[in-house]
C-alpha cells in the first residue's frame, strides 16, 4: 500500500526543490510537478515529489485522521494488528 501525504511547504529551495513539513519531520522534495508551489501551501507528497497541491483545511482534516489512527493503533495489544480493526 502507498500513501501520499499531506505536507505544509516552509521553504523554497533552487532548482525546483522544497523543505516540507510532514508532522513535524522536514523533508526535502521535488516540486517539479507542482508548478505554482509557494511557501505555506500544502502539498502532497508521495515517494519525494510533492504530487499536488491540497486545500489547506482538507490537509488538517487528513493530518488529524493520521494522529486519530495513530493513537488507535498505539492501544492495540500486541496481537492485534490493522488487519483486524478492518
Amino acid at each position: 500500500m502507498c500513501l501520499a501525504l499531506p505536507a505544509r511547504v516552509v521553504e523554497l529551495l533552487p532548482k525546483l526543490r522544497a523543505i516540507v513539513d510532514l508532522g513535524g519531520v522536514r523533508k526535502e522534495v521535488s516540486i517539479d510537478l507542482v508548478d505554482d508551489a509557494q511557501t505555506d501551501d500544502y502539498v502532497i507528497v508521495h515517494v519525494g515529489y510533492a504530487i499536488g497541491k491540497i486545500d489547506p483545511e482538507e490537509a488538517q482534516r487528513t493530518l488529524a485522521l493520521f494522529a486519530e489512527l495513530s493513537a488507535a493503533q498505539n492501544t492495540l495489544q500486541p496481537s492485534q494488528n490493522m488487519r483486524e480493526m478492518l
